[in-house]
């Protein structure tokens, strides 16, 4: 008999809420130090500089205002773990509106204020329940605001990686939400029971085809750190590199991710 199937992971939404702003107000405050050099750095995002990447922050944000101006759809057809796959239709026009958002606000303090201000009134004035048609599909503006602490922290990392020094800082729970949603995704996209991947403290799944595990210490086991973690399923480190320099530990012949790798479009 095969498995029940799990139940999807709860995101409390008033914690969730307050990670994305405790996020947002990391970055913003982190903003504010940067010179008009460090806004021209370049970022590991191909051609963004800093000052683009910054621009692009702000649309975390910024998108739940766009999709609750749409009209709302009839049923939800997507599930929350849908969401990281489904953006990879959406890089050409990401990174166009990257450019163009990074020209268009010199002030960029101001930009950012503005943002969470919007962001902040459109979640009280509308339930979580409300529905919004994403480009994975129908989700309620619940789940959706989960997946901007991917959004943030994935590009927190981005941004502390092209300013030495800056530090911005990466709020706990934005850290756990994370992390836990890019493990489900991996749990969906490679289903199965084989081997178990750890990334304490916030996270196990098991996932991959095979003999299931049932007791004991698992056959195949896959453990990393939280920002590793986020670096691979954001395709900001490899598999094989991420091996090489022991920031990831595997045990046991499926203990393989590298063909379920990168998680984000």
């Amino acid at each position: 008999m095969p498995p029940a199937r799990k139940r999807p992971r709860s995101y409390d939404p008033a914690k969730t809420r307050a990670a994305v702003l405790a996020q947002f107000g990391n970055v913003r405050s982190a903003v504010r130090t940067l010179t008009p050099e460090q806004l021209a750095r370049p970022t590991r995002l191909g051609d963004w500089t800093v000052r683009e990447l910054v621009a692009h922050i702000g649309t975390a944000l910024q998108a739940v205002d766009r999709l609750l101006d749409e009209p709302e759809p009839a049923k939800q057809d997507a599930r929350l773990t849908d969401w990281p796959t489904a953006i990879a239709s959406d890089a050409p026009a990401i990174a166009d509106t990257a450019h163009r958002l990074g020209a268009d606000h010199p002030d960029l303090d101001a930009y950012l204020a503005d943002l969470e201000q919007r962001f902040t009134a459109r979640l009280d004035a509308h339930p979580g329940s409300r529905l919004l048609p994403t480009s994975a599909g129908a989700l309620p503006l619940a789940d959706y605001v989960v997946t901007r602490t991917v959004e943030l922290v994935l590009h927190t990392d981005d941004l502390n990686a092209a300013v030495p020094g800056l530090d911005v800082p990466v709020d706990r729970q934005a850290l756990a939400a994370c992390v836990r949603l890019l493990a489900d995704v991996l749990a969906a996209k490679a289903p199965g029971g084989s081997t178990e991947v750890r990334v304490p403290p916030f996270a196990v799944v098991q996932c991959v085809e095979g003999p299931r595990h049932t007791r004991g210490t698992p056959p195949n086991v896959v453990e990393t750190d939280p920002l590793t973690w986020i670096r691979l399923a954001g395709g900001r480190i490899s598999w094989a590199d991420a091996l090489a320099t022991a920031e990831v530990s595997a045990s046991g012949e499926r203990a393989v991710l590298g063909p379920y790798l990168p998680l984000l479009g």
